[in-house]
């Protein structure tokens, strides 16, 4: 039974040779070890040492073995039912290069002395030895504090000002006489046709040239 420094780990290997990912337990990234070619597949004797039958053989060198990953309390489970048939010497082989493996992947975990868990260099607060959960840096904490203060001060000024003090004015887009955009002057940049509003004689709203009824009260201008 394999046992590593993490229970957070896949197993890559197949009959060819041998690689494995361990995971840091915060953020899920991964290191990947080295591949370590098989000497038993290199010298022809897995075909002599699988016991699981013709179809076991063509699924696992048709290149169709999925990943699986696996923890301490049933890894031993999977790699019976994945590496099933393996010889002897594979066998052996496998274990080493776990070995090899955890010892070229510990050097970039470190264990939280606190919750336990095994982080990569990234979420580790090597100043106090605690990982970045239970003991967040003080700069990022600093600059994430400040960061946030920034943002509730131009929301509370933009909500506070006053950001158009013009005054607002109807203007008419189509001209009534050509029927082409007018522009924003007082005469048409078309035809040059007086833009300037009416108002209507009934409830004083202002109305465009052209415009045979007040859209406000309905009189006839």
């Amino acid at each position: 039974m394999l046992k590593a420094f993490t229970r957070n780990y896949e197993d890559n290997s197949t009959e060819a040779g041998f690689q494995f990912t361990f995971y840091c337990d915060l953020c899920h990234d991964g290191f990947k070890s080295s591949f370590i070619e098989s000497e038993t597949y290199k010298k022809g004797k897995l075909m002599r040492g699988i016991a699981g039958g013709a179809a076991a053989l063509g699924h696992l060198l048709g290149g169709k073995l999925h990943n699986l990953s696996y923890t301490v309390s049933h890894g031993s489970n999977v790699l019976s039912e994945r590496f099933h048939g393996m010889s002897p010497e594979w066998q052996k082989e496998h274990e080493k290069a776990f070995e090899m493996a955890q010892n070229e992947a510990q050097r970039h975990f470190n264990r939280c002395h606190n919750c336990r868990q095994w982080v990569c260099d990234a979420d580790f607060n090597e100043d106090v030895g605690l990982c970045v959960e239970c003991a967040p840096r003080q700069n990022v904490r600093i600059a994430k504090a400040r960061s946030d203060r920034i943002m509730d001060e131009i929301v509370e000024q933009a909500e506070a000002g006053s950001f158009f003090t013009g005054k607002i004015e109807s203007k008419t887009l189509i001209c009534p006489v050509c029927n082409k955009p007018s522009g924003e002057g007082k005469f048409c940049n078309n035809c040059g046709a007086n833009l300037s509003m009416n108002i209507c004689p009934g409830c004083g709203a202002q109305v465009a040239k052209g415009v045979k009824f007040c859209g406000e009260c309905g009189t006839r201008l």
